[in-house]
């Protein structure tokens, strides 16, 4: 990755959509392939729901730290430079997420989608992500602001882009 994908917030190396927010992927892949020293998950529901958070922080391994906070609480520590020389992972589980950290001031470029599951309202943009006809839009206001969206499962697999994938 680019150095400057993810200038002006320091400490953090990689951010990612995935419903399920920490999980095998990550715990597997991302966190060697990206030497992560702390995985953040950044959502308000999962922030204040104590059995989800012991379950999720049960899945970090071990000499990684975790951190499950509210939206606005990550955007002001990452830009307070809290996590700088750390190596951060933000995973948030929906689009919404991406643009409420944008909206208090994070200058994020680029982001990865990794899993967004099928559920009775969405429809399947590409293998592993479904969207709701809300989350198009919001893909869609990402994009018209210039960030670069990609899909990529694992680091192993290539790095497609999001807009491959739009209205087919």
């Amino acid at each position: 990755m680019a150095k400057d994908e993810y200038e002006g917030m320091p400490g953090v190396v990689g951010i990612r959509i995935d419903d399920r927010l920490i999980h095998g992927q990550v715990v597997a892949y991302w966190s060697n392939s990206l030497q992560l020293t702390r995985i953040m998950v950044a959502n308000d529901e999962v922030a204040v729901d104590d059995m989800r958070k012991t379950v999720l922080r049960m899945a970090v391994p071990a000499g990684i730290k975790s951190s499950i906070i509210p939206v606005e609480r990550a955007a002001k520590q990452i830009l307070e430079g809290k996590y700088a020389g750390q190596r951060v992972f933000l995973i948030v589980n929906s689009p919404a997420d991406i643009l409420r950290l944008i909206d208090y001031g994070l200058p994020i470029k680029k982001f990865n989608v990794g899993n967004l599951g099928g559920k009775e309202d969405t429809k399947p943009i590409k293998k592993y992500v479904n969207v709701t006809d809300e989350q198009m839009k919001q893909f869609r206001e990402l994009l018209d602001r210039g960030i670069e969206i990609t899909t990529q499962l694992v680091p192993q697999d290539p790095v497609t882009h999001l807009t491959d994938y739009l209205d087919k």
